[in-house]
């Protein structure tokens, strides 16, 4: 079998150490009670009980406060411990190669926040970062450009529409126009055709009157030329006259029969022809009104998605020209608080220089030396008693002589897995904050806690080492009014590791002998006089 690794020593150790400074209230009373049995056995050698009064130490019983501590040993650690991992991505996405280290400070270096750490070759991720500044110029170029198109497709959508609009209005206008009852198109036209057959039928009268004229003329001139008074081209020049007279009648009835069938056709037939075209032609242009917003619509969505999708990728190109960026900067490593520089001991992980490290390896930690906390583990038996917010003075080995006030922070709710110690005891982790500032503290030095569980006020309390044990009872060791030794029966309360409560059996100021263990021999041999409390 492999021997044990040096962490499993140290946790033995630990833990026996734990043990006993636990046990060591019990280890006294076992060895009172050991005290008793040999005085016990030594009594029959005959030794003299009335000179053990001035054998005994005696100290008198006066009250105090008793406090109930609970004892631990643990280990320091920074209540801020910060981790540093490797935040630059591997530009080459093999996640193999990573970015080497240029430079680091050395292990164990004080640093102040702000200070330089540790610096990554940053060449790749600069040349990372010129290609990108060049795709995001051309990004911002076709955005641009889509912006540009949009704005002229939003214009030329409104002069569309507003053509297409005005074609509506004008259709309508005319259509409005031709059915007005008063001054319609369609009703100036009827009334100036009326017209014209009132002129007619005046033309007609005219012509009617002047014929009949002409015909009274003509026979007028026949009856002359009959008698002699007239020659014959004066007959036939009056006969012209005639005739055309009759003509421009015949003319002007003519004339007034194609202005009734106007008339008529312009009331029947061409007002039901017109309006008809008018009101299609009102349909067509609200149709065409509705395609040109459906077109314009289109158009404008195409426009709109072209211009979403160049401002998504002018937004995608800018981030990756921040993430570069960014990423530069994260070549170099600074101390976010001041510290002292820790890195990792694990081999498969090494920093060092000239070494590649990958993205989220981890590079140092900076504990707060500052601020320091004690990591320690209760015993199950301890637990009820233990809470956070309780008081503790904390020692560490390497300064024995210095003492610091902490407050127990947390106590962990489920015990620790897999103990070292292969047994089936349960400890819980806690954490004592120290709370106040430590200086030349390390982080893994031992350091003993001691938590202040209760603190009892004004009680009458004896050493540890003065109580006896016979028959499980307890007894302390008093001296009568003669100066003899005697046992008097104690009611025992709470204890620590020095100290024991008495609830009854002694009074104050009386005096107790405090090596009991050494006069118990002879105590507990000697007949019990009338007024012994054995």
């Amino acid at each position: 079998m492999d021997n044990p690794s040096h962490q499993d020593q140290s946790h033995r150790v630990w833990k026996t150490r734990r043990l006993l400074t636990r046990a060591r209230v019990w280890i006294a009373l076992v060895i009172i009670l050991a005290g008793g049995a040999y005085g016990w056995s030594s009594y029959r050698r005959g030794n003299n009980f009335s000179n053990l009064a001035s054998q005994a130490v005696w100290q008198t019983l006066e009250r105090s406060n008793l406090d109930i501590v609970v004892l631990e040993r643990g280990s320091l650690e920074s209540q801020s411990n910060i981790d540093l991992v490797c935040e630059v991505e591997d530009v080459r996405k093999d996640n193999i190669n990573g970015t080497t280290v240029l430079w680091m400070i050395p292990n164990g270096a004080s640093v102040q926040e702000g200070d330089l750490v540790l610096e990554l070759d940053s060449n790749p991720m600069q040349e990372a970062l010129d290609e990108q500044v060049l795709y995001t110029e051309n990004a911002l170029a076709e955005k641009i450009q889509a912006e540009a198109n949009l704005k002229n497709q939003v214009t030329m959508n409104t002069t569309a529409q507003a053509e297409a609009e005005l074609l509506v209005k004008l259709a309508e206008l005319e259509l409005e126009m031709y059915i007005d009852k008063e001054n319609g198109t369609q009703k100036l036209a009827v009334d100036a055709n009326k017209r014209r057959i009132d002129d007619v039928n005046n033309e007609i009268l005219s012509a009617q009157a002047t014929m009949e004229l002409r015909r009274e003329e003509h026979r007028g001139i026949q009856s002359l030329f009959k008698l002699g008074y007239a020659n014959r081209n004066e007959v036939r020049r009056i006969e012209l006259t005639y005739l055309q007279a009759e003509g421009l009648f015949a003319a002007k009835l003519n004339q007034l029969q194609t202005e009734l069938s106007t008339l008529k056709k312009m009331q029947v037939y061409e007002q039901r022809k017109e309006l008809l075209g008018l009101e299609g032609k009102v349909a067509t242009a609200k149709r065409s009104l509705e395609q040109v917003l459906r077109n314009n619509e289109a158009r404008l969505a195409q426009v709109q998605a072209l211009m979403r999708a160049k401002d998504e990728s002018l937004k995608k190109e800018e981030e990756r020209l921040a993430r570069y960026r960014s990423q530069l900067e994260k070549c170099k490593v600074y101390a976010p608080q001041s510290g002292m520089v820790a890195y990792p001991n694990n081999r498969s992980m090494e920093v060092r220089e000239g070494v590649p490290v990958i993205f989220r390896q981890k590079l140092l930690s900076i504990p707060n030396l500052d601020a320091m906390q004690v990591e320690t583990r209760i015993h199950e038996s301890a637990l009820d008693q233990v809470r956070p917010g309780l008081q503790v003075r904390v020692t560490v080995d390497a300064f024995p002589q210095k003492s610091y006030r902490g407050t127990v922070k947390s106590v962990a709710v489920l015990p620790e897995q897999n103990s070292w110690s292969g047994n089936d005891t349960k400890v819980y982790q806690t954490i004592i904050n120290i709370d106040e500032s430590v200086a030349g503290l390390k982080p893994g030095m031992t350091a003993v806690s001691e938590i202040m569980v209760q603190s009892i006020p004004d009680v009458l309390t004896v050493p540890i080492h003065a109580i006896l044990e016979k028959d499980a009872k307890k007894f302390v060791l008093v001296r009568d009014d003669s100066n003899r030794l005697i046992p008097k029966q104690v009611e025992l309360g709470e204890a620590n590791d020095t100290r024991v409560q008495v609830i009854s059996g002694v009074d104050e100021g009386e005096s107790v002998a405090i090596n009991a263990q050494d006069l118990a021999t002879a105590v507990f041999d000697e007949k019990p006089s009338s007024d012994s409390n054995i």
